[in-house]
């Protein structure tokens, strides 16, 4: 089903756990909201296992509130489903679930993570999207909520695996302009970035009291991550859409992949979601 992409689009970023979307596609995101377009940043989990001392619905409303406040500093709307973390299955009844709540945003662009991912949590977001896909516009499915009168574009943010395939871009974009705000979308995270994250790592001795200084360690945090850098790793590829002085500029980038499901874009639509090169 062919669809058309207006001037100013809906974009329903689809992740995980609460800070998933900014983590990966938060660059993008803001650029999105610079030109108009209507960001929803959801959650498909309420992250409810992601803290190594706060648990039960006390994490489960700060995670929410973090993601509302990260949300807020590009002016997105967040959305937090009630699905348990660690816990979620690509089940009929969760397909069902995402439907409608794909249906009542009617979004133009998808973005998620892939389906090869170390969470089952990711892997089984990724499938819930793509089991979705196709039913979007089916009416006798979830026939309580309207099937859209299109599929969505989809695309997958990056990752570093690969197994079964690596990752292949159809699209890497400069975020340095926007850099800041992600970072700050980042940093009112606060139980994941300064918390939780540095128990995993076994880093929580490195992380500052203070404010200013907590976001000059979340800096090199985010570097330490995408090591090497996402625009150092697909150099090429900026290089060949922006052309070399200003491909061999940029220091941060999100790269984003095609997904099988879906509209199928035309060259000239991709153009239009992710911005003119030149």
């Amino acid at each position: 089903m062919a669809i058309e992409l207006p001037e100013k689009m809906r974009i329903l970023c689809i992740g995980a756990h609460p800070d998933d979307c900014e983590l990966f596609c938060g660059g993008i995101a803001s650029l999105w909201r610079d030109h108009g377009h209507e960001i929803t940043l959801l959650s498909v989990t309420n992250g409810q296992s992601g803290h190594h001392q706060l648990a039960g619905p006390d994490l489960v409303r700060r995670r929410a509130e973090e993601a509302r406040r990260a949300a807020e500093v590009i002016g997105a709307t967040s959305r937090v489903l009630p699905l348990p973390d660690g816990h979620l299955e690509p089940s009929l009844e969760n397909r069902l679930l995402l439907i409608r709540v794909i249906r009542w945003i009617v979004p133009h662009v998808i973005v998620t993570n892939r389906p090869n991912d170390y969470h089952p949590d990711h892997r089984y977001t990724s499938q819930l999207v793509q089991d979705a896909a196709f039913s979007l516009v089916v009416p006798n499915i979830a026939p309580d909520v309207q099937a859209m009168p299109f599929n969505p574009v989809i695309f997958y943010w990056w990752d570093h695996f690969l197994l079964p395939v690596p990752f292949d871009p159809t699209v890497v974009v400069p975020i340095d302009s926007v850099f800041d705000r992600k970072l700050e979308m980042l940093h009112r995270h606060e139980s994941q970035f300064y918390q939780w994250l540095p128990y995993v790592t076994g880093s929580r001795e490195d992380v500052p009291v203070d404010d200013e200084a907590r976001r000059g360690w979340l800096r090199r945090f985010y570097d330490t991550w995408f090591d090497p850098p996402v625009a150092d790793r697909y150099r090429d590829a900026l290089v060949e859409r922006y052309g070399p002085d200003p491909g061999n500029s940029v220091r941060q980038a999100e790269a984003y992949s095609l997904c099988e499901y879906g509209t199928r874009p035309s060259a000239e639509q991709v153009e239009q979601i992710f911005f003119p090169a030149r």
